[in-house]
């Protein structure tokens, strides 16, 4: 009954600074409108009525306002005249006895008074001259002040948009330019990834899994005496799934994750990214336990004293600074993880990388074919498919694909399967997203010369040749001469996966690869252009051979690789001159040698490589098939544990130097 007695509560508009200035905006207008208004002001005239009027005697004064108006003042009996009262009827307010009758403006002043005294002596009259000055303190004060308001009010919004974060959070405010920049995502409402959304990465998954169980039950570890990580850094290559590894952390542990990149660091202000360090760390305390998640963490991160020739002060080394001693430092925190990712981990600050800080080093790396058939069945979920598709055939060919790529190419070959009017996205709508990520788009209609066209033909049959001759090179699965991107030609191949290799197989692969320009020799005699992409690739990996991986004989079992990265700006090299020039003297020595090789190869089998040149003219591609019908089974085959693919394209320009291994 208490309830429905009580009466509804009214509730009042809420007050708004902006309602004042509105009023005062007004009242100015108020103000200005009355005290310029026409309600009061005489009646309008001209010199020639005035003089008239003067003339016949109905005017009592003359009042001189400003050297510019002349406001007239009628006699008692004027008034009472007809064209007089007719004029001033249409008035809104009536005249009192002591106001003026009339106004008007005249032009030069002695005129004008010469004028009057004339009539005036003519006549015979008294009428009386009044001189007179007015001032309207708001017509001159009202724009001074208007402009200042303006002002004010436009000071006022920016410092109320700054205030209010610019619609970009705290870290857009001006008075608190020194706050994180980091996003909060709350356990409760924003994490939704879990370690079931996070296909393949089993590695990295059971690495990172202790951190995991850190945060779920922590008394767990500690009632052993064990301490929580400090932080873990996920290393590899772009498109793998670190971020996407971070959020499942975050998921499964069910703790607020605050996330920014690295370069949300760095400001122009000196002292702003250690103020942020600050800040978040200060924030992340208060929601502990929590996680603290730094995207490419090397834009911070990177060695301190090398290359500063920004000064002593450098603000991306007090930022780093900052970050170390918040991470380990007198002032360390308590259930608070950070974890970065970068793919850049050689170029990092050994102080950051040393137990204490980044206890766990996640190395993630690219899927192999199981973990890729997993990430296909993820992203192969919203996408209608037929019959024809087979995950397990889609996960080899794929090879060095990251999940990134993978999403790509589902998304790729459902657009293909939209452009051909079809229901479902089939197998060859894969294999041609494929082809379209890794080579580009068909372009059918370039114009090639016949000319042209017979040595693209001949180039890539000579790399099918000597491929499918030699042991330890890759098998070809399709070549093409349509042109792709800026290539002028493809060939597509099934190498064997291997953890080690061995310098037959290099230089097999080498052999392979010369094929192409070796075919152009053989049958035209001349060579072109066409292999700047296969000349690239032998020159890296001749240049592997001699000076990485130790793996000729003049040179000697001598590697110049610093895995560190701490070299990479050092003006010496690690050898001498008379070094240099043997390594320059090995290196195209070992590409001449496999060249010829390559030469030697294509003469035993002109025959062949005709008869498969003319008919990739006629078809532009052929398959696996064509090769074995024209040279019989591969002398070395062998069962391919693990399937894979590289491409080998010729480009016109180094503008399109693409291979994929």
């Amino acid at each position: 009954m208490a309830n429905e007695n009580k009466k509804p509560e009214i509730r009042k508009p809420r007050f708004n600074a902006y309602w004042i200035y509105i009023a005062i905006f007004l009242l100015f207008i108020g103000l200005q409108f009355f005290s310029g208004s026409n309600f009061s002001e005489p009646a309008k005239t001209t010199q020639v009525d005035f003089q008239k009027f003067l003339k016949e005697g109905d005017v009592d004064k003359i009042e001189i306002v400003n050297k510019k108006i002349a406001k007239i003042y009628l006699t008692e009996e004027a008034k009472q005249k007809e064209v007089h009262s007719n004029k001033t009827k249409d008035r809104l307010l009536k005249p009192g006895p002591n106001d003026p009758s009339y106004q008007f403006e005249f032009g030069d002043l002695q005129n004008f008074e010469n004028g009057i005294n004339q009539i005036k002596q003519e006549n015979n009259l008294n009428t009386k001259i009044v001189w007179d000055t007015e001032t309207n303190l708001w017509g001159e004060f009202l724009p001074s002040i208007i402009f200042f308001a303006v002002i004010i009010g436009v000071w006022i919004y920016i410092m109320r948009r700054m205030s209010a974060g610019g619609g970009g959070g705290a870290g857009g405010q001006i008075f608190n330019i020194g706050k994180s920049r980091a996003k909060l995502f709350d356990e409760k409402t924003d994490i939704k990834t879990t370690f079931k959304d996070v296909a393949g990465l089993e590695g990295a998954k059971e690495e990172i899994q202790e951190i995991v169980d850190f945060l779920r039950s922590p008394d767990k570890y500690t009632a052993l005496g064990g301490k929580i990580p400090k932080g873990a850094l996920l290393v590899g290559p772009p498109g793998t799934g670190k971020t996407l590894l971070a959020k499942a952390v975050a998921g499964e542990a069910q703790v607020p994750f605050f996330s920014l990149s690295g370069s949300d660091f760095v400001e122009m202000f000196v002292g702003v990214g250690a103020s942020r360090v600050r800040d978040l760390f200060k924030q992340a305390k208060e929601k502990s336990p929590s996680i603290i998640f730094i995207d490419e963490i090397d834009a911070v991160g990177r060695a301190r004293g090398k290359n500063n020739f920004s000064g002593s002060n450098d603000e991306r080394e007090n930022t780093l600074n900052q970050l170390l001693t918040e991470m380990d430092g007198f002032g360390s925190n308590t259930n608070v993880i950070v974890v970065a990712a970068t793919n850049r981990a050689d170029v990092l600050d050994k102080a950051l990388m040393r137990a204490g800080r980044f206890d766990r080093q996640i190395y993630v790396d690219l899927p192999d074919v199981r973990e890729r058939k997993e990430i296909f069945e993820v992203h192969l979920r919203p996408i209608k498919q037929d019959d024809t598709v087979d995950m397990d055939f889609l996960a080899k060919q794929t090879p060095g694909f990251s999940g990134a790529d993978i999403a790509n190419v589902c998304n790729e070959a459902a657009l293909i399967a939209a452009r051909k009017e079809k229901k479902a996205v089939g197998r060859q709508d894969f294999l041609d997203a494929v082809d379209r990520i890794v080579g580009g788009l068909e372009k059918k209609n370039k114009i090639i010369t016949p000319d042209e066209k017979k040595a693209i033909a001949f180039h890539e049959a000579g790399h099918a040749t000597v491929s499918w001759m030699l042991e330890h090179a890759a098998p070809l699965v399709k070549v093409s001469i349509v042109p792709r991107g800026q290539s002028l030609g493809a060939a597509w191949y099934l190498p064997e996966e291997r953890l080690i290799v061995r310098p037959e197989q290099m230089l097999d692969e080498m052999c392979a690869t010369m094929g192409g320009r070796a075919a152009e020799k053989v049958i035209f005699d001349k060579i072109s252009t066409g292999a700047l992409s296969d000349l690239e690739k032998v020159t890296k990996q001749a240049r592997a051979m001699v000076t990485i991986y130790g793996l000729n004989d003049k040179i000697g079992n001598l590697t110049y690789y610093d895995s560190s990265g701490q070299t990479d700006y050092n003006f010496s090299k690690p050898y001498s001159e008379k070094t240099a020039e043997m390594i320059d003297q090995e290196i195209s020595a070992m590409i001449e040698v496999q060249y010829q090789r390559a030469i030697e190869i294509l003469q035993e089998n002109k025959d062949k490589l005709i008869e498969l040149a003319t008919e990739l003219l006629d078809k532009e591609v052929i398959f696996k098939e064509s090769l074995e019908r024209i040279f019989g089974k591969r002398p070395f085959h062998k069962d391919e544990a693990v399937p894979l693919i590289t491409k080998s394209q010729d480009t016109e320009s180094p503008a399109a130097e693409i291979t994929t291994d």
